[in-house]
């Protein structure tokens, strides 16, 4: 008897870490220290290999996209993804791997770089709380309100007396957001100073990639220990039950996305959107 061919899909299919396997190895504990020194910028244990993790990220995208115009259905329920790293750690390449098949209907990508004159007559939060995402939306931040924690600490932009007040108020502010619907994801891109040196030297080596090369980088990474000190104590004091921050390894993109691209399919699992009943019957019409 012939042996019977495997479907493309099935080939394609991996077994998957669970939620729960991913916040044990990546997730910044509720009360705990970051401890990002002693945390892997290599790839995680989650994946067996490069090609587990291509696997899991192919299964999730098409997944993602499933489940997000279940929740812009739905119309209740927001979701908020937060990408936080050091220069070329891949919050850009993040996007385009894990949102890659994601509907533009429901989905707002968000930068956020040197405050506006009309942002800084604010407080530091309005210009944040002004695009969380509406509901049934997916938004994601590169970069966040974790830059008035980070490079303003570092660069000695604000008081150190009114940064410290900073963290509690980041933490009701996104208390405040999950208690009224949207779900807070937030990942730490830990990329290796190696490995940055590496793709810092790829952009200057190819012509296509100078416009992502800025000489301003270049200070942050002479700055490079007090960004890691400033990192630890907003990851250890804003990892919350409200929103808590997952440590991604970051040296690999595969297996970066394929984490990533994991908590966020997971997580809107366990949303389980339910998209509105029609404001119709649909036995009612018949196409012809």
């Amino acid at each position: 008897m012939p042996k019977k061919k495997s479907s493309p899909s099935a080939a394609a299919t991996v077994e998957q870490p669970s939620l729960a396997v991913l916040q044990a190895a990546l997730q910044v504990s509720p009360g705990s220290a970051a401890d990002l020194a002693g945390r892997a910028t290599s790839p995680a244990s989650v994946f067996a290999d490069k090609d587990a993790a291509s696997a899991s990220l192919a299964q999730d995208v098409p997944e993602i996209d499933r489940l997000q115009d279940r929740l812009f259905a739905e119309g209740k329920r927001a979701l908020l993804v937060v990408l936080q790293g050091m220069d070329t750690s891949g919050k850009d390449g993040t996007v385009r791997g894990v949102f890659s098949a994601t509907g533009p209907l429901g989905v707002r990508v968000q930068p956020f770089g040197r405050p506006t004159s009309e942002e800084l007559a604010h407080d530091y939060l309005w210009r944040v709380h002004r695009v969380v995402p509406s509901k049934g939306l997916i938004t994601i931040f590169n970069r966040s309100h974790y830059e008035d924690v980070l490079v303003v600490k570092v660069r000695g932009l604000a008081p150190p007396e009114m940064v410290e007040q900073r963290y509690a108020q980041i933490n009701d502010f996104e208390r405040l957001l999950a208690e009224t619907g949207t779900t807070v994801l937030k990942f730490m891109l830990h990329i290796s100073r190696e490995e940055q040196g590496e793709r810092l030297r790829a952009r200057l080596a190819d012509p296509d990639k100078h416009w992502k090369f800025n000489p301003g980088d270049l200070e942050d990474r002479a700055l490079w220990a007090d960004y890691m000190k400033a990192y630890d104590t907003a990851l250890t004091q804003c990892s919350t039950q409200a929103a808590p921050w997952y440590v991604v390894p970051a040296d690999s993109k595969t297996h970066r996305n394929a984490v990533i691209a994991r908590v966020v399919c997971e997580t809107l699992k366990a949303m389980d959107p339910k998209p509105r009943a029609p404001g119709y019957r649909p036995e009612d019409y018949v196409i012809d």
